[in-house]
C-alpha cells in the first residue's frame, strides 16, 4: 500500500448512534436518516459498529444490517465497522467473512483483552487479518478489558502492509505519543478530547471520538482548519469540541441522542440497551447548550 492510500484513511471519523423503537428493537428507518445526516456533516469517515453504537449489545446479523445500511446511505462517505465481536475463534473468521461482503471501506478489529499479553495480540490479529483483503484498523475497546496495545505491537502490524490506523483511547499523552512515532504511514486517531490539538500536533492523523455521533461537523471544521495550518482557528473549533464533549459526558450515550434529536433526526429517542435515561434536567442543560450553539453560529 502506497504512502497515499495511506493517507486516505486520515482524518474524522464520525461514530455512529443507534436509534431504537420503544421496545429496544432497532429503528433501521431512522437509522438511515442518521446516516444521511452524519454524511452531510462533511466528516470524511463513518464508523459504524462501534462502541458508541453499543455493538457490544447486538446480535451479528444487527451488526452485519447495521453496516449494510450505512454504506447504503453514506452517499459515498467512506464506511468501517468492527468485524471481531463473537466469542469463539471460529465465530470472529465467519464474522469477519460477513462483515467484509456488506461494502464497507474497511474493517475494525478490537485488541480483545489481550494487552498482558502482547505476542497473543500481535498473533492473534495478524491471523485473524487473513481472512478479508479489506484495508484494517485497530481499536482500543473499553469493554474488552485490559484493552491497550503497547506501541512495539502496532509497530509490528503495521509493518505486515494490513493495518492502516488504530483508534488509540490510552488517555495519556506518552502512550500516545509512542504510538506516533512508530505509526510510519498509518493513522493514528485519537478518542481523547482533551488531548486532542496536542495529540495532532505531536503527528496523530485524525479523530475517532464519541462526540462526533453528534457534533461531528465542529471535527471536521476544525481538521480542515488544522490541515490548512490555520491554528487560530482550529484551537477555536477546538474549544468549541471541548465544550461539546462537556455536556454530553454524563449519560452518554443518550445525551449524544438527544442532540441528535434536537438537530431534527426527531426519531432518535433517547434511549438505549443499556436502560440509561435523561430526567428532565439533564435534558433541560442539554437544550440549553444546543441553543447557545445554535445562536453562535456552530453549525447546528
Amino acid at each position: 500500500m502506497t504512502t497515499a492510500e495511506y493517507q486516505k484513511f486520515a482524518g474524522v471519523y464520525a461514530l455512529m448512534l443507534t436509534p431504537y423503537h420503544d421496545d429496544l428493537t432497532i429503528d433501521y428507518d431512522t437509522y438511515a436518516a442518521y446516516t444521511e445526516f452524519q454524511a452531510a456533516t462533511g466528516a470524511g469517515h463513518l464508523f459504524a459498529v462501534c462502541g458508541t453504537s453499543e455493538m457490544a449489545e447486538m446480535t451479528l446479523d444487527e451488526r452485519e444490517k447495521l453496516a449494510k445500511l450505512t454504506v447504503k446511505h453514506a452517499g459515498g462517505t467512506s464506511v468501517v465497522a468492527t468485524a471481531n465481536l463473537e466469542p469463539s475463534w471460529f465465530a470472529q473468521v465467519e464474522e469477519v467473512k460477513r462483515m467484509s461482503q456488506t461494502g464497507v471501506d474497511g474493517l475494525v478489529f478490537i485488541t480483545k483483552g489481550m494487552h498482558d499479553d502482547p505476542q497473543r495480540q500481535f498473533t492473534y490479529l495478524s491471523e485473524l487479518a487473513g481472512y478479508t483483503d479489506l484495508p484494517l484498523f485497530l481499536y482500543e475497546f473499553p469493554g474488552c478489558q485490559p484493552h491497550k496495545m503497547e506501541a512495539d505491537v502496532y509497530k509490528k502490524l503495521v509493518e505486515t502492509g494490513r493495518f492502516v490506523g488504530i483508534k488509540d483511547t490510552t488517555c495519556h499523552m506518552k502512550d500516545i505519543q509512542e504510538k506516533i512515532d512508530v505509526q510510519g504511514d498509518s493513522n493514528v486517531l485519537q478518542a481523547n478530547i482533551p488531548l486532542l490539538f496536542e495529540a495532532w500536533k505531536a503527528g496523530a492523523r485524525g479523530v475517532m471520538a464519541t462526540p462526533t455521533s453528534c457534533g461531528a461537523q465542529l471535527f471536521q471544521k476544525m481538521w480542515d482548519a488544522f490541515t490548512a495550518g490555520d491554528m487560530d482557528a482550529a484551537e477555536k473549533a477546538y474549544q468549541h469540541i471541548i465544550l461539546l464533549d462537556c455536556a454530553i459526558d454524563s449519560c452518554f450515550n443518550v445525551s449524544a441522542k438527544y442532540l441528535v434529536q434536537l438537530q431534527g433526526i426527531t426519531g432518535m429517542k433517547p434511549i438505549n440497551r443499556g436502560h440509561r435515561v435523561l430526567d428532565e434536567a439533564r435534558m433541560a442543560s442539554l437544550k440549553a447548550y444546543y441553543d447557545w450553539a445554535k445562536s453562535n453560529g456552530l453549525a447546528y
